[in-house]
């Protein structure tokens, strides 16, 4: 995910992902196309700490020292005021018409909220709770992973179909599942194995 980001680094506007995103500038030639690409590059800028942050939460060596806290604040602050909000932006002009936008703008949504209530429930010390939420936030922030995972497979292992209805499918893919196996994570009792030092120790 590193690697996928320096190529922007350049700030120019036709590098990479880029090059299919000129619709944009060529129907939004103003501000809206200004709000576009700076909400990208927040996203892209900023989402690799959330990754980082988020792999942090899940650890029992981390759960109840400085390090789980001071990640836990860096992921919610990221995915809250950065990620989120520009994901969501990107979200409305989505390549592949109204199947698209509507996957990745739910995605955003669902990512936000979830992370928000993640957030409230460690407020209120309602541990269990925010390891629900932690775990459907994170299944939505590795979600930049898993679509490229799915568009990788799909591409070399499975079933060769035109670019843009590859790209309405991973738009899906990408992010479903993985909610998904959280809610079975979640069901099985996982969240609370993660819980049990910090249940049994919780001052």
């Amino acid at each position: 995910m590193v690697l996928i980001t320096i190529p922007y680094f350049s700030l120019e506007t036709d590098v990479a992902f880029l090059r299919i995103k000129q619709w944009v500038f060529r129907l939004f030639p103003t501000s809206v196309s200004n709000i576009w690409i700076t909400a990208f590059y927040i996203h892209v800028f900023t989402s690799v700490f959330a990754l980082i942050a988020g792999f942090t939460q899940f650890s029992k060596r981390f759960l109840r020292k400085k390090t789980h806290r001071i990640m836990g604040a860096i992921y919610i602050v990221t995915v809250l005021l950065l990620t989120g909000p520009s994901g969501l932006v990107m979200g409305f002009f989505a390549n592949g018409g109204p199947l698209s936008v509507v996957a990745f703008s739910t995605l955003a949504l669902l990512w936000w909220w979830f992370t928000f209530k993640a957030y409230t429930a460690i407020r209120n010390r309602d541990y269990e709770a925010h390891s629900k939420f932690m775990y459907r936030s994170f299944a939505l922030t590795l979600s930049a992973v898993t679509l490229r995972l799915w568009k990788y497979v799909i591409v070399n292992y499975l079933y060769e179909m035109p670019p843009m209805d590859l790209y309405r499918l991973v738009a899906w893919l990408g992010w479903v599942p993985n909610l998904i196996l959280a809610e079975i994570l979640i069901y099985k009792g996982f969240h609370l194995k993660l819980l049990s030092k910090k249940l049994n120790h919780p001052h």
